[in-house]
């Protein structure tokens, strides 16, 4: 990168987590077999996960709680997660490994740039972007993760008949997302607006307690066209 180039605007910002124990150990001993390193290849999916199935992307899964129970609840599809949090990584990889799960490889990279080089066109069923940062404050909406062209890039690796599904906790935001995915033309709302929430998104221990002191909770579903 030369000195008149500038970096793209990132939608996250690295932080230093504290790891437990458990967490590094399995970091340490898992992702070596269920991690995938960034490369500006394309990925051959049916060769990472050894069989062809729906195939779904997960853009920054936390702490890899719903992660882990939606890829056991659903054994028949396969799950290519990313985060860029190194705890988060390490407490998904623990869960993998309690639960016995298979069906998930996980890429500790930038979405954008693994959407951009590692995914082939209609490379994927669905996609999942649950609880993104809302970045609240208007002056730093630019970092928000969903806008128009990353909307456009994730169109052009969903097979036909795929879905994007985002979820927030931030109103401003959930209006943001819909408006930005009904400006999308390869898409169509699966409903006329807010989607109730899929019995395969779980509810996490914060969506819960914010459901409880009447926080709102918005879904948005859309299908590829």
């Amino acid at each position: 990168m030369t000195e008149t180039q500038h970096r793209p605007v990132r939608s996250f910002v690295l932080r230093q987590g504290r790891m437990s124990k458990g967490q590094t150990r399995a970091y340490e001993t898992l992702m070596p077999k269920f991690g995938v390193p960034y490369s500006e290849e394309k990925l051959d999916l049916t060769q990472l996960f050894g069989r062809t199935a729906p195939r779904t992307l997960e853009i920054g899964f936390g702490m890899g709680d719903s992660t882990a129970r939606i890829a056991q609840s659903h054994p028949e599809n396969d799950y290519l997660c990313i985060e860029v949090h190194t705890p988060g990584v390490g407490s998904l990889l623990k869960h993998i490994e309690e639960l016995g799960l298979t069906n998930i490889r996980i890429i500790q990279h930038d979405a954008v740039e693994v959407l951009q080089h590692m995914l082939a066109p209609e490379a994927l069923d669905g996609v999942h972007i649950f609880f993104p940062d809302p970045w609240h404050k208007k002056r730093h909406h630019k970092r928000r993760l969903i806008q128009a062209a990353f909307t456009a890039l994730i169109c052009e690796r969903l097979k036909s008949g795929g879905y994007v599904h985002a979820a927030t906790d931030w109103e401003e935001y959930a209006t943001h997302i819909l408006e930005t995915f009904r400006g999308e033309p390869r898409l169509v709302n699966s409903v006329g607006d807010y989607a109730p929430r899929p019995e395969y998104r779980p509810l996490t221990k914060f969506e819960q307690r914010g459901l409880r002191l009447g926080h709102g909770v918005w879904d948005i579903v859309f299908r590829r066209i």
